[in-house]
């Protein structure tokens, strides 16, 4: 009988010290998921943070995958500009804006609905006064900027590049798309381009840049005008 009690107790340990790894084992997954790039990290994630900085004049440092103190800087001169908290982390938020698929992405779906939620709000900042084909036509040029070498390579990256859209600079990008723009910039995601191959565009009526009116022009869609 106490050779029983005692086999029992020795399978009764053995699942406990089963269970409790299985458990540390899913936690420890789900705290990975968390992590975010910050002072300290170092990896891929932080190659690509520097990589894309640097790229676009926000990171002055060199690219050895190391988040160390001008990395921090950096990022948090992107956050200002870009409307986004400024405490030097790479979070879910940044990452996004900066274009970079963290590893807490749940699904091609879910980057999909970003995209468009996004471009829209660029959209709505940018052209909500213009007709639909203006609107779409919006959308294009960040289409055709993130087929371009001379671009970052996401909308998101697109956008929130430093100086490239008024509303980005101005906060409009923060307003609440309404469903024209939602559609428009789900058309121009599938590939509709009333551009014609603009990878800019101005209103001729304000437009204070010399340089950008020596640009080909392409077409004319209400009041702005849209040019390679």
């Amino acid at each position: 009988m106490l050779r029983n009690k005692g086999k029992i107790m020795l399978i009764f340990t053995a699942v406990l010290i089963f269970c409790t790894a299985i458990m540390y084992n899913i936690l420890l997954k789900n705290n990975s998921v968390e992590t975010l790039s910050k002072y300290g990290s170092r990896g891929n994630e932080v190659t690509q943070i520097q990589t894309k900085l640097k790229r676009w004049g926000y990171y002055t440092g060199s690219i050895d995958g190391i988040y160390g103190t001008k990395t921090v800087n950096a990022v948090k001169y992107f956050q200002r500009k870009n409307g986004l908290t400024a405490d030097g982390i790479a979070g879910p938020a940044t990452l996004a804006a900066m274009g970079i698929t963290s590893s807490s992405s749940s699904s091609t779906s879910t980057s999909n609905s970003s995209n468009v939620n996004l471009l829209a709000r660029l959209i709505y900042g940018e052209s909500r006064g213009e007709s639909y084909t203006g609107q779409v036509a919006v959308g294009a040029v960040v289409m055709n900027r993130v087929k371009s070498s001379s671009f970052p390579n996401s909308i998101s990256g697109v956008i929130y590049q430093s100086g490239a859209f008024d509303a980005v600079s101005d906060g409009q990008i923060n307003l609440s798309p309404n469903s024209t723009a939602k559609k428009a910039a789900q058309d121009a995601i599938n590939g509709w381009d009333p551009s014609y191959g603009a990878i800019y565009y101005f209103n001729p009526a304000t437009a204070t840049n010399k340089w950008i009116w020596s640009r080909p022009v392409t077409v004319t869609i209400g009041k702005h005008r849209f040019c390679k």
